[in-house]
Parts: structure tokens; C-alpha cells; sequence
């Protein structure tokens, strides 16, 4: 039975989910896109419920169909595909770090650049993100951006003390402008990478803990890079060094 009702609870339940406290409170999260949601599930993702379409329904055995309408108002799309998922936001808490290379996000307010973070980390292979104080990695926004990357890290948000705490003893490695030359500089065998906030950079608290701090060289007519950008080049560069 096609769901034809914006009215519907179950309908209703997935717009809330566009906000933060909602999706705290119901421990869901949206996946938009037939890609996407097919990964979230060939992944083992804790699937609640899928929505689609009519000409989608049939890709997904099992699926809620709704109306174009309902698909529509329950969208975060600019360009539906006609298919979402709800699901479970794992629970992590937050601990120490069990691989060699970790990820601190610092105080980064843009959820594009947190998931454009998350899908460049799973490339690269650190695994366990840590979330101080950030953007919510499981917004829409954020979970587009990552491109189902966020299906394959871990991802620990909390405030920023509680996350320095779980550090102790990771060697913290923080991207500044004025760092040491990143090509340069040659990590330890464990650490973990910290990426400061897009305008304000780095936290005294995280700066502070700091075993090395590490820059980007520029050419004098660039001013800055994007916290993304930079996080990428680092990620990729230091695990390159480790091997030298």
C-alpha cells in the first residue's frame, strides 16, 4: 500500500529527522540515493526503514512506497532519486584509539567539509574520527559529502576535553600555517592528525597537546587552504612518510 499522506507519523518521523536533536533522540539518521542507500545496506548498516518511489520500490523487496508528493516533502534533495533510508546511528561513545593513524576534527562548524573529511579519511585509511565540538557528522549535508564514507569509519563526537582525555598518550600531530613543512617532517609509527576549526584554526586545549605541528607549504599569493583540502593533503603525506 502506496503511502499518499504527509500526515503519516512514519512520514512525519523522517522530516524531524533533518534536525539534530531529533535524530539524537531517535538515534536515526537519513541515507538519500539509490547509491548510497544500496552501499548502506550491501555495508550491514543497521537499516530501520526504506521509502521509495513507485519506479524505485522494486530495486528494494520490502521497502514503504510512497507518492511522489510524500517522497518530495520527506526529501533533503535538490534533485530526489525517489529513495531514502533511516538508520541507526551507531553507538560508539568514546575511547581510545585502536589503529595507528587517527583523525581530530576540531571545532569545524561546516558539515561539508566534516563529510568531504570522512569520505577523503576512509580513502585513506584512518579509520576513527574524532568530533570535537563539530558539525553533527550524521546530518544530511554531512552524510552526502561523505559519499558512504561515513558507512566505514568510526566516528567519536563529544567535547573537546572528554576527546583530549581519550588521547593521552597519541601523540597529536595539528595542522597550523605555521607549522613545520609537512613534506618535510616524519611522523611517529601512531598519531593523531587534528584539523582546526575553517576561520579560528586549532583550540589552545588541542594546540596545547600537541607533540608536533605540522603546515602546508603555499605559494606567498595564497592566503589559506580549505580545512578539507588540508586534511586530505596531511592524511595522505603522513602516511606516505611513515614509510620513507
Amino acid at each position: 500500500m502506496t503511502i499518499t499522506s504527509k500526515s503519516n507519523p512514519r512520514i512525519k518521523q523522517v522530516r524531524f529527522l533533518r534536525d539534530k536533536k531529533q535524530r539524537d533522540e531517535e538515534g536515526l539518521y537519513i541515507v538519500e540515493g539509490t547509491k548510497p542507500v544500496l552501499e548502506a545496506i550491501s555495508s550491514g548498516q543497521a537499516i530501520e526503514e526504506v521509502f521509495a518511489t513507485e519506479k524505485l520500490s522494486c530495486m528494494f523487496p520490502g521497502c514503504t512506497e510512497v507518492s511522489e508528493e510524500v517522497y518530495g516533502f520527506m526529501s533533503t534533495e535538490q534533485s530526489p532519486q525517489g529513495v531514502l533510508a533511516t538508520v541507526h546511528i551507531p553507538e560508539t561513545g568514546i575511547r581510545a584509539p585502536k589503529g595507528a593513524n587517527a583523525l581530530l576534527l576540531d571545532g569545524l562548524q561546516d558539515p561539508g567539509n566534516v563529510g568531504t573529511i570522512i569520505r577523503t579519511a576512509n580513502a585513506a585509511g584512518y579509520r576513527e574520527i574524532y568530533l570535537a565540538d563539530c558539525a553533527d557528522a550524521f546530518s544530511p549535508k554531512a552524510v552526502r559529502a561523505s559519499m558512504s564514507g561515513i558507512f566505514y569509519v568510526q566516528v567519536f563526537p563529544g567535547p573537546r576535553r572528554e576527546i583530549l582525555d581519550a588521547l593521552k598518550g597519541i601523540p597529536l600531530i595539528c595542522a597550523d600555517m605555521a607549522g613545520v613543512d609537512l613534506f618535510q617532517y616524519r611522523p611517529p609509527s601512531r598519531f593523531c592528525l587534528c584539523i582546526g576549526n575553517e576561520g579560528n584554526g586549532l583550540s589552545s586545549e588541542t594546540r596545547s597537546r600537541s607533540q608536533s605541528i605540522i603546515s602546508v607549504p603555499m605559494d606567498p599569493s595564497c592566503e589559506s587552504l580549505n580545512a578539507a583540502v588540508s586534511a586530505g593533503i596531511c592524511m595522505y603525506i603522513l602516511k606516505h612518510n611513515m614509510t620513507r
